[in-house]
């Protein structure tokens, strides 16, 4: 397998004539490219748990929803550093103001499935991660044995992927705090930096040295 160069969006202007856009080559893919060929080790989807909540904590504090976490959303460049991307369906959001049911059906939130006029806002990103980390850890997407529709009807029944015992205590225990039904009781992005299983040492070379 091939790995299909992504970009992310830098800059950009406009003359009388063109438009220019500069984008950044994150040469490896996407973090679903990646897990397709690779291995991904439990300290190596550690490391990239921890970039990614540092960029949910910034578009936290700056009150912005993502709303489409998932593995084919986070680019890694040649360092294996991780990029959050795609924000075409990322919202404003106040008081859990959002009230539109946007996202990938195996990463959204209970309560972006049952709306039912009531609105949502910065947790449905943290479920969605906890659906992130556990599709890099066993190399599939959450619910990948149902169809989107069948996944739908679990999720709105309160229904969180079942997590494998193989993982290791510190990752189950973090997607469990990220797959709380009750949106009141995820942790934010702040809290979850402080986690055990983000709390380990730094590797300096990420990408994996095996395909699977």
């Amino acid at each position: 397998m091939v790995f299909t160069p992504r970009r992310n969006f830098l800059n950009g202007f406009q003359d009388e004539a063109k438009l220019y856009i500069f984008l950044e080559l994150a040469t490896k893919g996407s973090l679903a490219r990646l897990y397709q060929k690779y291995h991904l080790r439990d300290s190596q989807v550690s490391a990239y748990t921890r970039q990614i909540l540092s960029g949910l904590k910034y578009l936290h504090d700056q009150n912005v929803v993502h709303r489409d976490i998932k593995c084919a959303n986070i680019l890694v460049d040649a360092n294996g550093s991780v990029k959050l991307a795609d924000f075409g369906l990322a919202k404003a959001t106040k008081l859990n103001d959002v009230k539109s049911c946007k996202g990938t059906a195996y990463w959204m939130a209970p309560e972006v499935v049952n709306l039912k006029n009531r609105g949502y806002g910065l947790a449905a990103d943290i479920w969605s991660l906890g659906c992130t980390v556990l599709e890099m850890l066993t190399g599939r997407p959450p619910y990948s044995h149902l169809e989107g529709m069948q996944a739908l009807f679990r999720i709105g029944r309160g229904e969180p992927p079942p997590v494998p015992d193989s993982l290791s205590k510190d990752a189950q225990d973090f997607i469990f705090k990220c797959l709380q039904v009750n949106s009141n009781d995820r942790p934010t992005a702040t809290h979850l930096l402080s986690h055990p299983f983000v709390k380990r040492p730094l590797q300096t070379f990420l990408i994996p040295p095996s395909p699977r």
